[in-house]
């Protein structure tokens, strides 16, 4: 088994786990204290920011706004995933608020993507000028409020995801939706590889 399929297995055994923990006895999410209710996301999101595998999503540093809506939308059932759905499912709003500003407040991981070749990046371009990504995700890729950041995201996320807008697994936001099915697949592969290699955080003034 490979070190990367063994980390996967690992996360979903341990996310299990806390899963059960919730469900069985509650302990965790009946904490007053938010650091022990984001443990629960640290199985998979990572403890130092860096989650366990490329799939899965840095929250660290994400914008508040848009963590909140996940969140509600994997408990409503909007947004599909077999693990965050029955884990947003015990989350009060007030619990969704609370963990969208602690991870808003942490700093984002630095994970050592390279940036993406000349050639790459000018095909990114011109797609992220068709598509009018900086209309929303502003001109860094750097988000904002109920936006994502998606500057220094894991590639294989960000394209996984824009797949998914694409062919409609991910149906939580129709208008992404539209805009993926009418950009050529290698041009997303060229997207998802250009926003993943940038570092912008020196540059915005974060010191991160």
């Amino acid at each position: 088994m490979s070190v990367s399929n063994w980390a996967l297995r690992a996360a979903a055994l341990l996310a299990a786990l806390l899963l059960g923990a919730i469900i069985m006895g509650g302990t965790a999410f009946a904490a007053d204290d938010i650091e022990q209710k984001a443990q629960i996301c640290a199985a998979c999101h990572g403890a130092n920011g860096v989650p366990v595998n490329n799939t899965t999503p840095v929250i660290w540093g994400q914008d508040e706004g848009y963590l909140y809506l996940q969140l509600r939308d994997f408990k409503s059932g909007m947004r599909k995933n077999p693990l965050m759905e029955p884990i947003a499912a015990q989350l009060e709003k007030s619990d969704m608020f609370a963990l969208a500003a602690y991870f808003k407040k942490k700093a984002w991981p630095d994970l050592k993507q390279p940036p993406a070749p000349d050639d790459v990046a000018a095909k990114a371009e011109s797609a992220a000028k068709s598509i009018g990504c900086r209309g929303c995700h502003l001109d860094h890729f750097q988000g904002d409020g109920s936006t994502a950041r998606l500057a220094g995201q894991w590639q294989p996320y960000l394209l996984n995801t824009m797949m998914a807008f694409r062919d409609g697994s991910r149906g939580n936001n129709p208008g992404m939706s539209d805009l993926m099915k009418a950009t050529p697949a290698d041009d997303l592969e060229a997207l998802s590889k250009y926003l993943a290699g940038l570092q912008i955080d020196a540059y915005l003034g974060h010191g991160r």
